[in-house]
């Protein structure tokens, strides 16, 4: 029994090994595809670099052509996107990188969103309250007959 259980285990860390061995080993294509996805085309369609369909585009095959010479040269996919961001500016980023500033991107709509939601329930409540104090404070009315005449009027004087 501790014999298979201890077989298992290094069958798992061997397993482990090799899963995390080969995570980062794609080829050139895979890099080229996943970085190519992170980009805008420049020409101001607006569309992912790779997948830019506008007729007679001026610049996407000048951008891919210039995305498969840095992927080739084996640079990190930090420095593809920063010599692409030296070129073409931030813009080319489909979404901000980490780091720096770009992290206010992703954080800011975050926490006005929270603030945003944390208020609206902070209201809320304070005007429930408020709601609350002035019907505890009011005189209770008797459900009668006479008292729905009344309420009839009210809404017949009331409507538009």
């Amino acid at each position: 029994m501790r014999n298979l259980l201890r077989n298992r285990i290094l069958q798992m860390v061997f397993v482990f090994t090799i899963a995390l061995a080969t995570i980062g080993a794609g080829s050139t294509d895979e890099k080229f595809s996943s970085i190519g996805h992170k980009m805008m085309c420049v020409c101001g369609c607006g569309q992912i670099l790779l997948e830019c369909n506008h007729v007679g585009c001026p610049d996407s095959d000048r951008m891919i052509k210039e995305l498969r010479v840095q992927v080739a040269a084996g640079g990190s996919d930090t420095s593809v996107f920063n010599w692409f961001v030296a070129k073409y500016g931030p813009t080319v980023l489909a979404a901000p990188i980490r780091g720096g500033f770009d992290n206010a991107a992703w954080i800011v709509p975050v926490v006005v969103f929270v603030f945003a939601l944390g208020g609206t329930a902070f209201l809320v409540r304070r005007w429930k309250g408020r709601h609350m104090v002035a019907v505890a404070g009011a005189p209770s009315i008797p459900y009668t007959p006479e008292n729905d005449a009344v309420r009839e009027r009210i809404r017949r004087e009331t409507e538009y």
